[in-house]
């Protein structure tokens, strides 16, 4: 197979992921769940040819594992140089390996010409098994809902995206120490899970449609906060049992009680953590906040603290 173009370079945004609306199925399908894009976390990477495979930068051992995947399912050479510019931190609950195998997809989509959608892509990596929110965050950016699983379903269809107002911003907690749970870990500890509430499901589903989507489009934040966080308090509830509270960081679970006293709103985990997240509103609040909240927190070598927008666009495919 020849390539038509000479490089193609690649940016997948980060993403948090906000909450699951349905564990247990009980109306019907499973999962559904919030989530956004974010623009300071992503990972980078360009796609060139060579006469051997070459992969360098972070996170090499995984694009390893998705270019030799991908390329054996798509009918492709492997004979390419990938150079990664900038990774997105695995397995701290901001969607490493989704946007690590769009963004190398997209590439070879590109490189090759081959005509695939990001769902494709998607399918062929095995993505979107319980939450949709990485695929929608690369299709689209933005705020993303995704309807879950049903009996048909191939990855979650993606119900709603919103565009953040531009003044929303996020602060970031990091646990140097830790990751959240992967891989097997992930899947036994979705089978221990109890049974999740029909009627919580019932509340979560009318709180994200009447009060959290409607405050994004009225520039609410702290009434898209209080839905945020109570979702939070729900899913994190509902997973104390296998990931040791409602946090995986007692750490994180501390820092995040003191950004909810400074007034920031939103407050939860992404995904199995160990990260957490909260809201303000202002650029100006936001670096504030997370200047004061590294001075608090200056004794623990543990956390780190960052500030972070959303990224309101999707996955970024330029070909030279």
């Amino acid at each position: 197979m020849q390539f038509r173009h000479q490089k193609v370079s690649v940016t997948a945004p980060a993403r948090l992921h906000m909450g699951f609306i349905d564990l247990s199925g009980s109306l019907g399908r499973h999962f559904g769940s919030i989530g956004v894009a974010l623009n300071e976390q992503a990972t980078r990477l360009t796609v060139a040819g060579a006469d051997r495979r070459l992969i360098s930068g972070p996170s090499s051992a995984r694009a390893e594992k998705c270019l030799a995947t991908l390329c054996k399912a798509l009918e492709v050479p492997d004979t390419l140089e990938i150079h990664i510019e900038s990774a997105i931190p695995e397995h701290v609950g901001l969607g490493s390996g989704t946007q690590m195998s769009l963004a190398i997809g997209a590439a070879l989509n590109a490189f090759y010409d081959l005509g695939l959608s990001v769902r494709d892509i998607a399918k062929v990596m095995v993505r979107g098994l319980r939450s949709g929110i990485g695929i929608g965050v690369f299709e689209q950016g933005g705020l993303v809902v995704d309807g879950g699983r049903g009996e048909h379903t191939v990855t979650p269809p993606l119900l709603a995206r919103m565009a953040i107002p531009e003044a929303w911003r996020f602060i970031l907690v990091f646990d140097k120490r830790g990751q959240g749970l992967h891989g097997l870990q992930e899947i036994q500890a979705f089978q221990e899970l109890p049974p999740f509430p029909r009627r919580e499901a019932e509340q979560l589903c009318y709180l994200l449609l009447m009060q959290a989507l409607p405050a994004i489009a009225e520039n609410d934040i702290v009434r898209f906060g209080e839905v945020i966080t109570r979702l939070q308090r729900s899913v994190g509830e509902h997973f104390a049992a296998v990931q040791g509270g409602i946090y995986t960081s007692p750490e994180v679970a501390a820092a995040m009680e003191w950004l909810a006293e400074q007034g920031a709103v939103a407050v939860g985990q992404t995904s199995w953590g160990p990260t957490g997240f909260c809201m303000v509103n202002g650029a100006g609040r936001a670096e504030a906040l997370v200047e004061l909240a590294r001075r608090k927190f200056a004794a623990s070598d543990t956390l780190v603290f960052i500030g972070a927008s959303a990224r309101n666009s999707g996955g970024l495919v330029v070909v030279e």
